[in-house]
């Protein structure tokens, strides 16, 4: 099947906060709260401020990967006088599609959206699960 890759937009965005809360519960995450809202209001807030950023794997009209990335800033440094930062979030693929180069696909996507927005750092803070995606 042949896998489409395109930026996140409202259209998606309850299905990739479904996803991103199947990814928490696969991480090995206890739900006590009902998380949709706080993420709701986080993604529609920082997706209309431009300091979030996705990019989804299509096949067909089903999302199979997710990806995302926070900006922040912090003082400049010396490696990077912007002091802007991508915070990597939300990488996640269907298990019937990982280990077909989606998550690599994506991850070279948003690095790329973190260079154009002036990022010296990118943080990366992986799950076990990282190895099988």
């Amino acid at each position: 099947m042949n896998i489409n890759f395109k930026r996140l937009s409202d259209g998606e965005l309850e299905t990739f906060i479904t996803m991103r809360i199947k990814q928490l519960r696969e991480e090995g995450a206890t739900e006590d709260i009902d998380l949709r809202p706080a993420l709701r209001s986080y993604y529609d807030k920082h997706m209309k401020d431009g300091t979030f950023v996705s990019w989804i794997a299509l096949a067909g009209e089903k999302i199979v990967g997710t990806s995302g990335m926070s900006f922040v800033e912090k003082p400049p440094y010396f490696g990077c006088t912007s002091g802007r930062i991508g915070l990597l979030s939300s990488m996640y693929t269907d298990n019937d599609y990982r280990r077909r180069g989606i998550a690599k696909k994506l991850l070279s996507l948003i690095v790329e959206d973190a260079r154009k927005y002036g990022c010296g750092t990118i943080q990366i803070t992986a799950s076990d699960m990282s190895s099988a995606c």
